[in-house]
């Protein structure tokens, strides 16, 4: 563990993300910068009604603090924390979650996630998570944002035993549009794979380059910044209960055409695309209370740390 305790000493000596974006702009040899592989494994274990956090292995700049308990024992919160605040080009994150039979995880991030400028590298992040008979389990960072230039490689897999639950959603924001930077080069690859006792359930994959056609097309982004995607997989909810989500989501949105819903066999996808990553969190904070009392069997506790 030596060497993860110092590439996080080095991490915060430098001052958190912003002071590594700017110390990174200003180096004239970029070799010096080494890039940072971090690697996070976490197994969750049901002990008689107790969800416990059992393994938390973690090499390089990514860890888990504690478990935490806000909705009772039955329920373990975990905030994956990444202490360099960005991510440069070569950098790669990997995190492996395991719930197992009948316990109840629920991941999420203290903010937003940001991919900086590559550097001629790069930049991965590889997510697995396996989620036991009968065991629960929610995926919910916050937000990710690619800086203009980025390089990135995001790859999900996800594999379900019979009876699980599981809840993910990503909102991806194209450009810090707030300081007036849009996506204009760079490139995103993203894919996204599920399956319930080793049988395809759903798998998707695509690459936008910033500046591209892809970026205006009606069929592509359509000249909007911000795309999110909650996907739920377990028991398929009721038509009456889909018609009231959308009428609620309706309230949020300027425009119809920003979200849509579909509920394919055991799938449910809902996405939203706009310019609004504020917008994105209500629409997707709104579908995941809704869908958490039929999917996971218990009403929606906003976890604490998204309003700080």
């Amino acid at each position: 563990m030596s060497d993860a305790c110092n590439l996080v000493d080095e991490c915060a000596s430098l001052g958190g993300d912003a002071k590594r974006a700017d110390d990174f702009a200003q180096v004239s040899d970029f070799q010096i910068w080494q890039p940072w592989q971090a690697r996070l494994s976490l197994g969750f274990a049901d002990d008689t009604g107790t969800t416990r956090l059992i393994e938390r292995t973690h090499f390089g700049p990514l860890r888990v603090q504690k478990p935490l308990y806000p909705e009772g024992e039955k329920i373990c919160h975990a905030i994956v924390v990444h202490p360099p605040g960005g991510v440069v080009g070569g950098d790669a994150l990997a995190l492996t979650a395991r719930v197992d039979v009948d316990a109840h995880a629920l991941i999420t991030t203290p903010g937003a996630a940001k991919w900086y400028k590559a550097n001629g590298r790069v930049s991965r992040q590889d997510i697995r998570l396996d989620i036991a008979v009968g065991a629960k389990l929610e995926w919910l960072p916050q937000e990710t944002i690619f800086f203009d230039a980025a390089e990135v490689q995001l790859s999900q897999t996800i594999a379900l035993g019979k009876d699980a639950s599981y809840i993910g959603c990503d909102i991806l924001c194209f450009g810090r549009t707030a300081s007036g930077e849009s996506f204009q080069s760079g490139k995103i690859r993203q894919n996204t794979t599920i399956r319930r006792e080793g049988k395809l359930l759903w798998w998707e994959q695509g690459t936008l380059a910033g500046g591209s056609a892809a970026m205006q097309s009606p069929v592509g982004l359509a000249g909007k910044t911000v795309y999110a995607t909650l996907i739920a997989v377990g028991k398929s909810p009721s038509a009456a209960l889909l018609n009231t989500l959308c009428d609620a989501v309706g309230l949020l949105v300027a425009h119809p055409g920003e979200f849509g819903i579909s509920n394919v066999k055991s799938v449910l996808v809902a996405r939203y695309l706009g310019d609004s990553s504020e917008t994105a969190r209500r629409v997707m904070l709104c579908v995941w209370q809704y869908l958490r009392p039929e999917y996971m069997g218990c009403a929606a506790v906003v976890p604490r740390i998204w309003n700080t």
